[in-house]
Order: C-alpha cells, then sequence, then structure tokens
C-alpha cells in the first residue's frame, strides 16, 4: 500500500511539473479546432470527431485549470498572483508608472506580470467552468446562455494569451539586456 502511494504522490509530482506545457497544448489544439465544432444547446447526434475531442478534451482542460489554480495557491503563489486580495497594489503601481516612463516591470513579485497571469488563471478557470456547465445543461435552454458565457470567456483567454506572450518576450528581451 505504501508503495502505491508513493507512486501516485510521484505521478501527482509529475502532473503538476508538466501542468503548464498540457494546458497550453489542449488550449491550442481547442482554440484552434473551436471553428470546426458546430454545437448550440449540446452535441448532435451527427456529432464529427471535432465534436467530441472539444467536449472531451475541453473537460479535461477544465480540470488542468483548477488543479493549476490549486496548485498555485498552495504553492503561495497566490499573494503574488492576487495581490489585490491584500488590497497590495505598491508593485503594481510601481510597474504600471514605470511602464509609462518606458521601463519593462519586473518578473515574479507582486506586479504586472504577476497580476495578468492571476487574471489568466482566473480566465481558464472561468472558460473550463462555464464548458462544463454547458455540458451538463446540454438539451435544455440554460446550455445556450452557458455557451455565450463560454465564447466571451474564451475571447477574453485568447485576449489574455496575446498579452501573455508579448509579456514573455519583453521579459526574454530584459533578460537578453542584462
Amino acid at each position: 500500500m505504501a508503495n502505491s502511494s508513493s507512486v501516485l504522490s510521484r505521478l501527482l509530482a509529475k502532473l503538476v511539473d508538466y501542468q503548464h506545457v498540457c494546458i497550453i497544448i489542449l488550449c491550442v489544439f481547442l482554440i484552434s479546432s473551436s471553428g470546426w465544432i458546430l454545437m448550440g444547446r449540446g452535441l448532435r447526434n451527427s456529432a464529427s470527431i471535432w465534436d467530441y475531442l472539444h467536449v472531451y478534451l475541453g473537460l479535461v482542460t477544465a480540470g488542468l485549470s483548477v488543479s493549476m489554480l490549486i496548485t498555485h495557491c498552495v504553492r503561495g503563489q497566490w499573494r503574488q498572483m492576487f495581490p489585490w486580495l491584500l488590497a497590495d497594489f505598491s508593485q503594481l503601481s510601481k510597474d504600471l508608472s514605470g511602464l509609462v516612463k518606458g521601463r519593462i516591470p519586473v518578473a515574479g513579485g507582486r506586479g504586472l506580470f504577476s497580476c495578468i497571469e492571476g487574471m489568466g488563471i482566473l480566465l481558464l478557470v472561468g472558460v473550463g467552468f462555464s464548458g462544463v456547465i454547458w455540458f451538463f445543461l446540454q438539451g435544455s435552454t440554460d446550455a445556450l446562455v452557458w455557451r455565450g458565457y463560454h465564447i466571451l470567456l474564451v475571447k477574453g483567454f485568447i485576449g489574455f494569451i496575446l498579452i501573455h506572450v508579448f509579456c514573455a518576450c519583453l521579459h526574454l528581451v530584459d533578460f537578453i539586456r542584462n
């Protein structure tokens, strides 16, 4: 029994190590294939493989998004990614005023980059949550409402991805400069 628990703990540790990469791969697939699916209130009787892949890989991604949120909160990073929960805007305001002066914000801490990451995790959890609710409400009129929420949150998440990539590029520029 002890051996199986150590195997499980090692497996969970690997999942935590690779969850960011898994989420990236799954999100790229889900976003790029979303134009090929035809779903309103739910899966059609004649649903394509793309519909099924989107739904079931989306459910996996929703689970991973919650896992990522929990991982970041348990490791204490919630203070960095959500400093507004502590009413701490000091580094964020420094980063924003520095940005106006042409300075790249500092990576890490409770600044702009960390807040953007926190908003991204919340958006991803929102996308997953709305997709899961839409899945369970299939066939009902409420399913269309949750479909609307899902699409809106996906658009916000795509905006986050673009900002996140831009920030990563700024971080690399700063790293190369130093």
